[in-house]
């Protein structure tokens, strides 16, 4: 017996199938080879910090009975001069480097994307106002303003977080302001306007969801300069204070090891660097993805 059904077309359209914006970013993300490789060593560096210390025997306050220590079993990165087990002090610096880096990312990504979205919609008077403030916090020694208030703060570790988001923010303004000056004459503000949407809901609601692409790659970019602003604080002796420490500490108290102990310098160090590559390497790989003009990378 002969079916006599209609045999659907195989080269029609199948609506299941097509992907959303966030679906094709999320692919082409994971097919940036060097990217889900960064990603990688982030999270191991995240678990490093944060779960090692529950993990690993030694505490970093723990002081053991010699002072330096060869690497070993016991101690695979020695012990320093008072005798502290490296491996347990380099997780805590790990982890006090990461909450001041993301700390920072948080509030310089906020503010200069406020700053920067009011500024380009509203234009005139603000945008002068706004813009001309950012124009004289550049010219502004940031590392030297830095340490003179964190020097003046005791150096906590948030301290040095808060000082750095001050100085963070302009760049995330500038790029937001440009984005904004050119998304507000698109049609679709023109129509919210026209339904008698608030600023407010226009720049939250129209304009910040279409500039989620550069917020996100600006925020992980931040993430490695705090990062790398923060060691050269605390390696000049200028960031973060005893009893908090960072990797620019544990750096700055092991440098002169450099030619007989080398493994204590380099153990943070290498650290240090892996950490910012790292950020710097996902912050492209979110850029290749969000950036429909790519063909580096295909959906």
């Amino acid at each position: 017996m002969v079916n006599s059904a209609p045999q659907s077309d195989s080269h029609e359209f199948d609506a299941s199938k097509t992907r959303t914006q966030g679906q094709l970013v999320l692919r082409r993300f994971l097919r940036h080879r060097l990217a889900m490789v960064s990603l990688g060593v982030f999270i191991f560096l995240v678990l490093f910090a944060f779960l090692g210390p529950f993990i690993w025997t030694y505490d970093y306050e723990d002081v053991t009975s010699k002072s330096y220590q060869p690497m070993s079993g016991t101690h695979p990165l020695g012990t320093t001069q008072v005798g502290k087990d490296m491996l347990a002090l380099l997780m805590r610096g790990t982890g006090y480097s990461l909450q001041i880096a993301l700390i920072v990312a948080a509030l310089a990504t906020a503010i200069g994307v406020i700053f920067g979205a009011l500024a380009g919609y509203l234009r005139g008077f603000v945008d002068t106002a706004l813009m001309r403030l950012v124009d004289l916090l550049l010219i502004i020694p940031q590392i030297a303003v830095a340490a003179i208030v964190v020097k003046g703060f005791s150096g906590s570790w948030y301290v040095v977080a808060l000082v750095l988001a001050a100085f963070a923010w302009m760049q995330i303004a500038r790029i937001t302001r440009g984005e904004t000056l050119s998304l507000a004459q698109r049609e679709f503000i023109e129509a919210a306007r026209a339904c008698g949407a608030s600023t407010s809901r226009i720049i939250f609601k129209h304009l910040v969801p279409n500039m989620i692409g550069s917020i996100t790659v600006n925020a992980t970019l931040a993430i490695a300069s705090a990062v790398l602003t923060e060691a050269a604080l605390s390696f000049l002796g200028l960031g973060v204070q005893p009893p908090d420490t960072s990797l620019g500490v544990i750096v700055l108290e092991n440098y002169g090891q450099f030619m007989n102990r080398p493994w204590l310098f380099w153990g943070p160090f290498i650290v240090l660097v892996s950490l910012s590559l790292a950020v710097n390497f996902i912050g492209d790989g979110l850029r290749d993805a969000f950036d429909p003009r790519q063909t580096k990378v295909r959906a």
